[in-house]
C-alpha cells in the first residue's frame, strides 16, 4: 500500500514538473498562484508528498488538463495542456492540408512538362486539391471532435465535389449546372444531422 502511495506521488510529481515547465513557470511562480510556498511545490515534484484534492483540482485547472490526466502516468501520447494541444493540432492540420496542395502543384508541374501542351486543363488539379483538403480537415475534425469545423469542412466538401464534377464536364463541352441542385438537399441533411447530434447529446 505504501509502495502504491509512493508511486502515485512520483507520477503526480513528474506530471506537475513537466506541465509547469511547459507553461514556462518557475516553482516560485506556481507556488504563488496556488498560495503555497515554493518548498511545497518542490516537495511535490520530488515525489515526497501528494497535494490535497483541492490543490490537485486547482493544478489541473491551471495546466489545462483533467484531474485524471494529472494523477495518472501518460499512456501513449504525452499529455499536454489544452493550449499546447490545440497549437499542435493546428500545425498538424496545416501540414496535412499543405501536403494536399504540394501534391497538386507537383502533379500540375509534371503534367505541364510531360504533357507537352496536350493537356490544356491541368489547372483542374487545384480544384481537386480543394476536395482533398476538405476531406483531410473533415477527418481530423471528426477525430478531434471539432463540431463547427466539422460542419464547415463537410459543406466545403459537398460543394467542391459538385464543382469538380461540373468543371470537369464543362471542359469537355458539357454544361451540367443542374448538378448543383443536388447540393441543396445534401446541405440540408448535413445541417440537420449536425443539429440533431448536438440536440441528442444535450438530452443525454
Amino acid at each position: 500500500m505504501e509502495e502504491d502511495q509512493d508511486r502515485l506521488a512520483e507520477i503526480i510529481g513528474k506530471n506537475i514538473m513537466r506541465l509547469r515547465k511547459m507553461q514556462g513557470l518557475t516553482q516560485s511562480e506556481l507556488a504563488e498562484k496556488l498560495n503555497y510556498s515554493d518548498k511545497s511545490v518542490s516537495k511535490w515534484e520530488q515525489g515526497n508528498g501528494i497535494p490535497d484534492v483541492r490543490i490537485l483540482m486547482r493544478l489541473a485547472e491551471l495546466f489545462g488538463v483533467t484531474l485524471d490526466e494529472l494523477v495518472h502516468e501518460p499512456q501513449g501520447a504525452v499529455i499536454m495542456p489544452k493550449r499546447f494541444r490545440f497549437k499542435q493540432r493546428i500545425i498538424t492540420l496545416l501540414c496535412a492540408v499543405g501536403l494536399c496542395w504540394l501534391t497538386a502543384v507537383v502533379l500540375y508541374v509534371f503534367l505541364g512538362i510531360f504533357g507537352k501542351g496536350e493537356l490544356p486543363h491541368t489547372w483542374l488539379v487545384f480544384i481537386y486539391a480543394i476536395v482533398a483538403s476538405a476531406i483531410v480537415v473533415l477527418v481530423f475534425a471528426c477525430v478531434w471532435k471539432w463540431k463547427v469545423v466539422r460542419i464547415i469542412s463537410l459543406t466545403v466538401l459537398i460543394w467542391s465535389v459538385l464543382g469538380c464534377i461540373y468543371l470537369t464536364a464543362f471542359v469537355f463541352g458539357q454544361s451540367i449546372w443542374l448538378i448543383f441542385l443536388i447540393g441543396i438537399p445534401l446541405q440540408i441533411l448535413a445541417l440537420f444531422f449536425f443539429v440533431w447530434r448536438k440536440g441528442a447529446r444535450f438530452k443525454e
